[in-house]
C-alpha cells in the first residue's frame, strides 16, 4: 500500500529514496508509529524528507493519499460551539448597506462587547447584527461584512477587515526550488557582493602566473590564489499567510534566488508585522519559535536585514500592545520594528503588492514611516533599487 505513497512522493519532486523507504517500513515493523496517523505523520516526514523546503510538497502528496484518515484535531476554543461556526451562506452587501456600517470604536470595545456576547449567547445564528455567527453584519463571526471585527471559524480572509482572528490557522513554507520564469531576479541580487579571498589556494592567479613566468626566463611558473567568496550576510524575514496568499509565488521566485545567490542566508517567518517571536517551519510555528531578542543577539548588525510583505494589515497590528490577530502581543509591532532597525541599520522591505494601491493602505504607510521610506515593490526594477540601497 505504502508504494503509491513512495511514488506520490518521487512525482511530486520529494528526493525520496528506495533506502529511505526501506527504513521507515522497517521502523513500522517496530511499531515506533502504529494506529495513530499523526504519529505516522511525524515518522514518515522525518524518515523520508531531508530539507525543511521539501515539507510542503510531503504535505500534500500525504494528504492526498490519507485523505479519508481522521486526524487529532487541536481544540482551541472549546467554549464556542464547532456548529455555530459553520458556513451556511455568503451574504455580500450593497457599496451604501457597507457604509451604513459603522465601526464599535477600537480594540479595547471590540473585545469588551465579544465577551459580553459570548456570556450572553446561548443558541447559533446566522444572518445577523450582534450574535457570534455566520452571513451577516455582526463584527463576530465569519462570512459576513463588517468593516472593522473579529473573524472566527473562516477558512480565509475576504474583506481584508478582521482586527482579530480566532482561529487556529496553518501557513506553509516557501518552496526554495521553485524554477524561476528568468534570471533577472538573481542578476539583480547579485549585485549584493562583498568579495573576498578566502580559503585555500583553489583559483588561477594569471598575472601573478604571466609575471612569474617572465621573470623566470619564459619556463611556465603557476601561482594560485584563494578563490574569492562573497562575504554578504543576509537576514531574510518573510511575511507569511492571511493577504500574503496571493503572493505566494513571486516570494517563492526571491526565495529560490536568495537562497542560490547567498552563502551566508538565514530566513525566518513572521505574520503581517514582527512581535516578540519568530519561526523558521510554518507547520510547527506554535510549538517552535525563535524570540526576536535571541536572533537580534545571535546575528549581529553585519546583517544585511531584508523584510519581505504587503504590509496590509489593521493598524491596531503595528501600534497597540495586544493589537496581533493571533496573540496578545505585550509590546507594539513598532517597538520591534524600532528595535530590529537600530540592530540593522541596513535593511530594506520589499512589498509584493502594486505600488499604485500603497497609499490606499494607513498599515503600509505606517510601515513605510517606520523604515524611513526603504521600501520598494517585489518587482526587478524595486529589488535593483533595494539592493542599491543596501551596497552602500
Amino acid at each position: 500500500m505504502l508504494i503509491e505513497f513512495f511514488l506520490g512522493l518521487k512525482r511530486a519532486g520529494v528526493p525520496v529514496t528506495l533506502y529511505e523507504f526501506l527504513t521507515l517500513l522497517e521502523a513500522l515493523e517496530k511499531r515506533l508509529a502504529f494506529g495513530d496517523v499523526e504519529e505516522f505523520y511525524d515518522l514518515s516526514r522525518l524518515i523520508l524528507v531531508k530539507n525543511e523546503v521539501n515539507y510542503d510538497k510531503f504535505d500534500r502528496v500525504f494528504m492526498g493519499f490519507f485523505q479519508g484518515a481522521i486526524f487529532a484535531a487541536d481544540e482551541f476554543f472549546p467554549e464556542i460551539p464547532e456548529e455555530w461556526l459553520r458556513k451556511i451562506k455568503e451574504k455580500f452587501l450593497s457599496e451604501e448597506e457597507k457604509r451604513q456600517i459603522k465601526a464599535l470604536g477600537g480594540l479595547d470595545k471590540l473585545l469588551e462587547t465579544l465577551r459580553k456576547r459570548l456570556a450572553e449567547q446561548k443558541e447559533r445564528h446566522q444572518g445577523g447584527s450582534k450574535w457570534v455567527g455566520t452571513g451577516g453584519t455582526s463584527p463576530f463571526g465569519a462570512y459576513g461584512y463588517n468593516p472593522e471585527g473579529i473573524r472566527i471559524g473562516q477558512a480565509e480572509s475576504r474583506h481584508r477587515r478582521a482586527v482579530k482572528v480566532w482561529d487556529k490557522r496553518e501557513f506553509r513554507n516557501l518552496d526554495g526550488s521553485v524554477e524561476l520564469g528568468t534570471r533577472n531576479m538573481k542578476m539583480a541580487l547579485r549585485r549584493v557582493r562583498d568579495f573576498a579571498r578566502e580559503g585555500a589556494r583553489e583559483e588561477l592567479d594569471l598575472p601573478g602566473t604571466i609575471r612569474a613566468t617572465a621573470n623566470n626566463a619564459g619556463c611556465l611558473d603557476l601561482r594560485m590564489v584563494p578563490e574569492r567568496h562573497n562575504k554578504v550576510k543576509v537576514l531574510l524575514l518573510l511575511d507569511v499567510g492571511g493577504s500574503m496568499d496571493p503572493h505566494v509565488d513571486g516570494c517563492e521566485q526571491l526565495f529560490c534566488a536568495a537562497r542560490s545567490e547567498f552563502k551566508h542566508l538565514e530566513h525566518f517567518y513572521f505574520h503581517n508585522c514582527v512581535y516578540e517571536k519568530l519561526w523558521h517551519d510554518n507547520r510547527r510555528r506554535h510549538q517552535h519559535h525563535l524570540p526576536t531578542f535571541d536572533l537580534m543577539h545571535h546575528f549581529g548588525p553585519d546583517w544585511k536585514l531584508i523584510f519581505v510583505g504587503d504590509a496590509t494589515m489593521g493598524p491596531y497590528e503595528i501600534e497597540w500592545p495586544g493589537g496581533s490577530v493571533e496573540h496578545e502581543n505585550a509590546e507594539a509591532g513598532s517597538v520591534w520594528m524600532s528595535r530590529l532597525l537600530a540592530q540593522y541599520p541596513r535593511a530594506v522591505w520589499l512589498n509584493p503588492a502594486p505600488q499604485r494601491e500603497w497609499e490606499f493602505s494607513a498599515s503600509v504607510r505606517i510601515i513605510r514611516r517606520l523604515m524611513g521610506n526603504r521600501m520598494f515593490p517585489l518587482t526587478l526594477d524595486g529589488v535593483g533599487a533595494a539592493v542599491e540601497l543596501l551596497n552602500r
